[in-house]
């Protein structure tokens, strides 16, 4: 099988573990980036544009496709997913569609086509100026969240809890998105809805995350894995338990969320990322992506839930049917964290061999190299990379995975 995979804009080396995994599939796998590194990937199946523009991504890959054949088109970056249903379509193969693409990037579209079908979701305002941004707390009550309609990775997401504290974080993430990478590596020459920012009302229960999968119609969660960081203003500590604590009844009430919102956006055959939070003891969405999640939680759900997101993304590419099923844990604890770091320029990253050798650590990726910048909220969040161990039990896992990190040590330049 031969596929197609594209970044509009690369993003560091940080997918091309997930390219290696489809490798091991046996798949032929080709790339094709807009803006990108001359030396991404093996010469002979790789391609850089040179820039973003659309037509150019289309006329680039239709001109390959002619002479390779492709099976199907992929990605794995939230910033590709728009272009990469227009190749598709382009090319005739398999895809989503550019208008579902747009339903599941831009999360304004997406909160509009949840009103339509009336898929719970929290209540939402599009504020451009201060004033609608303020208008809008003033109509849910604080606290409210405050995020980028082209927003990702949780940058510039902010929960207010007063108007004080809302007029300072709008500045800001006003301010961040016009530089932030997210926002401007979509793919130029397509209309993508509004950008600015949103007001929502916040969800007062526990987040769950969800990988699943859209065919036709139904739509399965092939694994449910707790967040379970202690939250303040930002949402940028991500950390993580599976299997899920939810009971039955509140898994079935999810999954009909879920499948709600995946219908509303568009999406029937279609690997996901889905968060849902509940608010007085019922699920609402918060946001369902048309690709698998990132950092480790493919590991997460083949380890906790034998399900593998990145085979089901595969098949999808290629017009089959996944092995997927409804959501069956394995019995294996783990916990798993975005690993954070003071802000500074990288210089060093040491990871003992206690932690790197050990047997417990099912999941250790250090995303950033000597010379990145991290940025801290409000600046931004970048993050050092991910850990995961596995545990017999939540609090076992969770004390082994945080004694291991602290054993992480960063050295930043002067």
């Amino acid at each position: 099988m031969k596929l197609l995979t594209i970044e509009t804009r690369q993003y560091l080396n940080y997918y091309t573990s997930r390219y290696e995994q489809v490798r091991a599939l046996g798949v032929d796998l080709f790339v094709l980036n807009g803006e990108g590194t001359e030396d991404f990937w093996p010469a002979d199946r790789y391609r850089l544009v040179g820039n973003r523009n659309l037509d150019e991504l289309i006329a680039a890959a239709k001109e390959w496709h002619a002479t390779e054949h492709f099976d199907g088109v992929l990605t794995f970056s939230e910033a590709a997913v728009i272009a990469v249903a227009a190749v598709a379509e382009a090319l005739g193969l398999p895809g989503i569609g550019v208008e579902a693409a747009l339903n599941s990037r831009n999360k304004l579209l997406m909160r509009q086509a949840h009103e339509r079908a009336a898929a719970p979701h929290p209540g939402f305002r599009y504020a451009t100026e201060l004033p609608q941004a303020l208008a809008a707390a003033e109509e849910f009550g604080y606290p409210v969240i405050l995020k980028p309609t082209m927003g990702a990775g949780s940058n510039f997401v902010f929960k207010c809890d007063d108007a004080a504290e809302l007029t300072e974080h709008f500045a800001q993430a006003i301010d961040g998105i016009r530089g932030m990478f997210w926002a401007n590596s979509e793919a130029d020459g397509i209309d993508l809805g509004p950008q600015g920012l949103l007001v929502e009302s916040f969800l007062d229960g526990r987040e769950y995350l969800m990988e699943a999968v859209a065919w036709d119609d139904e739509v399965y969660l092939g694994s449910v894995v707790d967040r379970i960081t202690a939250e303040g203003g930002t949402f940028d500590d991500d950390v993580h338990h599976a299997p899920t604590s939810m009971s039955a009844e509140d898994l079935a009430a999810v999954h009909a969320v879920v499948k709600a919102g995946a219908h509303a956006q568009g999406l029937r055959r279609s690997a996901m990322h889905a968060e849902v939070r509940f608010h007085e003891g019922k699920p609402y969405l918060l946001e369902i992506a048309a690709r698998v999640g990132g950092g480790g939680l493919d590991l997460i759900a083949r380890t906790t839930a034998d399900y593998d997101p990145i085979a089901a993304v595969v098949d999808i590419a290629a017009g089959r049917r996944p092995a997927v099923r409804h959501f069956e844990p394995t019995g294996v604890h783990v916990t798993a964290m975005c690993l954070i770091s003071e802000a500074g320029v990288v210089e060093h990253v040491d990871v003992p061999a206690e932690v790197s050798e050990s047997d417990r650590v099912f999941l250790l990726k250090i995303t950033a190299r000597p010379g990145d910048t991290i940025r801290r909220p409000p600046e931004g969040n970048t993050i050092l990379g991910f850990l995961g161990t596995t545990g017999t039990s939540e609090q076992d896992a969770f004390a082994r995975m945080t004694d291991f990190a602290a054993k992480i040590k960063v050295t930043f330049a002067p």
